[in-house]
C-alpha cells in the first residue's frame, strides 16, 4: 500500500459505522421497583466487526497509522486483537499482534487467536515477563525488532492512548443529557476516561473493572492528563465485580447473563458486559441510584464466537 492509498478518516467512514449508536430502554423489574430506568447504549451495533468501543478507540489510531503496519498487544482472548485484525483485513493494512504467553506459541490457536490469524494478523508470542515491561522503550524496541516490525505504528494494549481517549469522548457527547449516570465495563480504562470527558456537568460516569488489582484509577487519571491536559468529568470505579479477574466467568455470572438474555432478547458478552450488568443490578438493589433516575449501560461488545 502506498501513502496515497493509506486509509484516512474518509476511508474509515466508508466502513459505514452506525453512529450515533442506538439507545434502547429495557423494562426490567429489578430496576423498576427502585424507581430507576435502564437504558442500553448499543455500541455493539456500531459495526459488525469493529464492535463497540473498539471502533471508537481504533478508528483515530488507524487514521494516524497512515498506511503503516499496525502492531498491538493482547492476551489470548483479546477483543482488541480481534478488532485490530478485522480492521487490517477490511482496510488492507498489515497487522501484528504481540500475544502474552510464550508457552502459547507451540499450541493450537484458540478460536480468538485463530480468528486473528484468519484475518491476516501475524501473531508474535512473548514471555510474560517481557509482556509486563512492554511499555519500557528498550523492551518495546526489542519486541519490534524480534517481530520484524520496526516500521509499525504501535497501538497499546486495549487500544487506550490519547487518540483513543479523545475518540471515546464522542460516546459521552452522545449520552449527554440522556441519563443521570452512565456505566461501562473497564479493561484498560480508555473508554471511561473519554466517556467521562464527553458527558458534561451533572452526569456521573461509573466504571466496572473486569480485572482485579485496584490499579485502574491511576491509569485513567494518566490517560486523561495525556489526552486533555488534566482531569475531566465526574467518574468513579467499583472494583467489586471482576469475578476473579479478566476472562473469569463463574457459574453465577453465566446464569445471570443467560437470564438477562431471556428477559430482553439481547445477547450478553460475558467478559465485560455481563459483569457490568450484574454490577448495575446489585447497585440498584443497594439503593445506589436515587428514585426517578435514569442509568445508561454501555454495551461494548457481543458474544464470541
Amino acid at each position: 500500500m502506498t501513502s496515497s492509498d493509506a486509509p484516512g478518516p474518509a476511508a474509515l467512514t466508508g466502513l459505514r459505522p452506525r453512529l450515533p449508536s442506538p439507545l434502547q430502554e429495557v423494562a426490567d423489574g429489578r430496576f423498576a421497583r427502585h424507581g430507576v430506568r435502564l437504558l442500553l447504549k448499543r455500541d455493539d451495533l456500531i459495526h459488525p466487526e469493529l464492535v463497540g468501543n473498539k471502533w471508537r478507540k481504533l478508528a483515530p489510531n488507524l487514521a494516524a497509522a497512515a498506511g503503516r503496519p499496525v502492531l498491538t498487544f493482547g492476551g489470548a482472548y483479546s477483543n482488541h486483537l480481534r478488532a485490530t485484525a478485522a480492521a487490517g483485513r477490511l482496510l488492507g493494512l498489515r497487522t501484528v499482534g504481540v500475544v502474552r504467553g510464550q508457552e502459547l506459541a507451540g499450541r493450537p490457536l484458540n478460536p480468538s487467536l485463530a480468528r486473528c490469524a484468519s484475518d491476516g494478523m501475524r501473531l508474535h508470542f512473548v514471555d510474560r515477563s517481557t509482556y509486563r515491561r512492554k511499555t519500557e522503550p528498550e523492551t518495546l524496541a526489542a519486541v519490534l525488532r524480534a517481530a520484524d516490525a520496526e516500521d509499525a505504528y504501535v497501538v497499546p494494549e486495549g487500544g487506550s492512548n490519547s487518540l483513543a481517549v479523545r475518540g471515546c469522548r464522542a460516546l459521552g457527547a452522545e449520552l449527554a443529557g440522556r441519563a443521570d449516570a452512565v456505566a461501562v465495563a473497564c479493561g484498560t480504562g480508555g473508554t471511561l476516561a473519554g466517556l467521562a470527558a464527553g458527558l458534561g456537568a451533572g452526569v456521573r460516569a461509573l466504571g466496572v473493572p473486569v480485572l482485579k488489582g485496584g490499579f485502574l484509577a491511576g491509569e485513567i487519571r494518566a490517560l486523561q492528563s495525556r489526552a486533555f491536559g488534566g482531569p475531566r468529568g465526574d467518574w468513579s470505579l467499583d472494583d467489586r465485580f471482576h469475578f476473579g479477574g479478566y476472562a473469569r466467568v463463574t457459574e453465577e455470572l453465566d446464569a445471570f447473563a443467560e437470564d438477562f438474555e431471556d428477559r430482553h432478547g439481547i445477547p450478553v458478552e460475558r467478559l465485560y458486559v455481563a459483569k457490568l450488568l450484574y454490577a448495575l443490578v446489585a447497585l440498584a438493589e443497594e439503593g445506589a441510584f436515587p428514585r426517578g433516575s435514569t442509568v445508561a449501560a454501555v454495551v461494548t461488545g457481543r458474544p464470541f464466537p
